[in-house]
């Protein structure tokens, strides 16, 4: 039996954190949790949000999913999620972006949508490396050649295994020449080796105008940091948002899925928070090198597409009047 590590998170993580453990049960995978939790909640008792045992028990078990953890605004201490990236060396972080029947979007267009973002995980804009020059904030953007590389190959690699096998990068090399420009390059260099994938390149500005546009069009994109974190969301809202989109943070060690939303403390504690995008985080987990498992991975997943399909016992967000428990119940009912 694989152990796991899981981190229940902030505001509405314990609710929804419930609920994947309850399908996992029904659905009898053979997954041993690991319980541990880091954010807001742990700070009294260990003075900062990410205390070594959690760090530690990924390192062991080697994946992780996560419940959403509360940030610091503005000061403080710095984003739990950019310090397990850190820490961990989890450079590609992958944001699925597919169209479910039975959700709908204001972006919504008659097609559906499947494309995948790829993005560098740990420098950029936003890994935070900033200070004051007298009354003034400074922002370092630091982008390497090294970096580039390696989210470049997996991008090509993830392509590889694709029907469109398709790559665009991603970039703003027309004004910020060095550092776009080294991303912009190093991912071209890479795209030599696979001569079978077809690439191209858009500037970021132009980028957020097509994914609205014509977001059928695109496979897999290749970002850096900051223009990830934004393109993330936004196609989030083309099926439907951050309440029905996995994620991951993926190194070559070790692994952390995740539940791509907010805390939502507005609504924690009620019951009815909506547990989609952490199971289906979850399923991309099954799937992980060091778990391999594919049939339980398809069997959830059909049956939160049958579910959201029939709209039944549906969360507030999804349009419907269930709560977290008789959605969840919903889900095992249609894992038979």
């Amino acid at each position: 039996m694989k152990k796991v590590t899981l981190i229940v998170g902030d505001g509405i993580g314990p609710e929804i954190t419930e609920s994947v453990k309850k399908v996992f049960k029904a659905a009898d995978v053979q997954i041993e949790w690991d319980e541990t939790n880091a954010g807001e909640s742990v700070m009294e008792e260990y003075g900062t949000p990410l205390p070594e045992h959690v760090l530690e028990s990924i390192r062991k078990n080697k994946v992780a999913l996560k419940a959403p953890l509360t940030t610091p605004v503005s000061k403080g201490f710095r984003s739990v999620n950019v310090a397990l990236r850190k820490e961990l060396d989890l450079y590609a972080n992958i944001r699925p972006i597919i169209s479910l029947d039975g959700v709908d979007s204001p972006l919504k267009n008659g097609k559906n949508i499947e494309l995948v973002i790829v993005r560098e995980n740990t420098e950029g804009l936003y890994s935070g490396v900033e200070h004051m020059v007298g009354e003034n904030a400074e922002t370092i953007k630091i982008i390497t050649k090294k970096a580039s590389k390696r989210i470049a190959e997996y991008a090509f690699n993830l392509a590889s295994s694709r029907n469109k096998k398709k790559v665009t990068i991603v970039h703003k090399a027309n004004i910020q020449k060095l550092s776009d420009g080294l991303f912009l390059d190093t991912v071209r260099e890479v795209s030599k080796k696979s001569p079978f994938i077809d690439t191209d390149d858009i500037i970021i500005d132009n980028m957020t105008m097509q994914l609205v546009q014509r977001p059928q069009t695109f496979d897999v994109i290749v970002t850096t940091n900051f223009y990830g974190d934004i393109l993330s969301d936004l196609c989030a809202s083309l099926v439907g948002g951050l309440g029905v989109a996995p994620g991951a943070n993926i190194g070559d060690d070790c692994a952390v899925y995740e539940a791509i939303h907010g805390t939502a403390p507005d609504i924690a504690g009620k019951g009815i928070a909506n547990p989609t995008s952490l199971l289906l985080s979850a399923t991309m987990m099954l799937r992980d090198k060091n778990i391999c498992d594919n049939i339980n991975a398809d069997r959830i997943e059909f049956a939160i597409k049958k579910t959201l399909k029939k709209g039944k016992k549906l969360t507030g967000d999804l349009g419907g009047k269930g709560n977290t428990e008789q959605y969840t119940q919903e889900i095992i009912k249609n894992l038979k």
